[in-house]
């Protein structure tokens, strides 16, 4: 039987995720640092805190999963490029690649993140794009990929990295852009924002969720992008949800500044994930920002006012 252990299982990548592996034979088994039931539906759940390796092991131990799908990491939006965290997180991330291998397991996958790319190259593939990662959240997420592609070649691991560019969806952090202009604009408040030309490669949390099974369940190994392969600008997104809101009038260009070194394109190859995971894109941006919106609609969660 297919046994797959999840981390960052509750969270906004996870989520999705899970339900998908039970459609695909897994026997899920998920971690979450909460105290939870040890089974909801069909997902088995254990409770540990990741950076204790003791804890980490026993549940290998116990488990003995034949897939490791590692989402979990420090991601506190506005932090989590600079955080000495991301040390902690590399170096347990080691420690459960090491459990995992040494009580059986076969195949892994990481979450990795475009974040490690020189972001000058604008379109970036996994083949000819110089790794430059200019933060230390990049740095240690680079370090880490060079550490399991080593490693598993060493033991006899299969093993992929998914290097992620720009997921959105329901259940995403409200700081983060699109969560922030959709709230604002439900809010009957301006959506202050940059210039909007940048340009970035965005997908839907849900084919997120398939490309990881797909990636999971093949034998690619190495790094991988995740990613729509299009690029759009964010002024386009913020009018898009001004259209689906009937809000256009409240989309505030230039209100704030560009981040410092923003890039002004940041889009993924995605001819492996293509051409030899086999996976392409369900949902268009149209389809999943209609979905994201109208799970905002309904959501209770509000930011609070500046």
């Amino acid at each position: 039987m297919k046994k797959v252990l999840v981390t960052g299982a509750n969270g906004f990548l996870g989520q999705p995720t899970l339900s998908l592996l039970r459609e695909h034979d897994f026997e899920v088994h998920a971690i979450s640092s909460k105290t939870l039931a040890d089974r909801q539906g069909e997902i088995f759940w254990h409770q540990a805190n990741l950076l204790n390796d003791k804890q980490t092991r026993e549940i290998i131990a116990i488990v003995k999963p034949t897939h490791l799908l590692h989402l979990a990491w420090y991601t506190e939006p506005g932090k989590y490029w600079t955080a000495t965290e991301n040390l902690e997180w590399m170096r347990s991330s080691e420690a459960l690649l090491h459990a995992f291998a040494a009580a059986g397991g076969k195949r892994v996958l990481f979450a990795g993140t475009c974040a490690e790319y020189d972001w000058n190259a604008g379109r970036c593939s996994e083949l000819n794009t110089p790794l430059v990662p200019a933060t230390l959240y990049g740095t240690c997420k680079r370090a880490l990929q060079l550490v399991l592609e080593t490693y598993s070649r060493q033991v006899g691991l299969s093993s992929a990295w998914a290097r992620l560019f720009f997921p959105y969806g329901p259940h995403e952090r409200p700081e983060r852009f699109i969560p922030t202009v959709i709230c604002s604009l439900l809010e009957d408040r301006p959506a202050e924002c940059s210039h909007g030309n940048q340009q970035r490669d965005f997908l839907f949390v849900q084919d997120v969720a398939a490309a990881f099974v797909a990636l999971l369940e093949s034998d690619v190994r190495g790094p991988v992008n995740i990613g729509s392969g299009d690029a759009v600008a964010l002024k386009e997104i913020a009018f898009h949800i001004g259209d689906l809101l009937d809000r256009t009038e409240l989309i505030r260009l230039g209100a704030i500044p560009a981040a410092t070194n923003d890039p002004p394109l940041l889009v993924a190859d995605i001819g492996r994930l293509r051409d030899e995971v086999g996976w392409t894109p369900r949902f268009n941006l149209e389809q999943g920002l209609a979905q994201t919106v109208e799970w905002w609609r309904l959501s209770k969660t509000k930011l609070p006012r500046h």
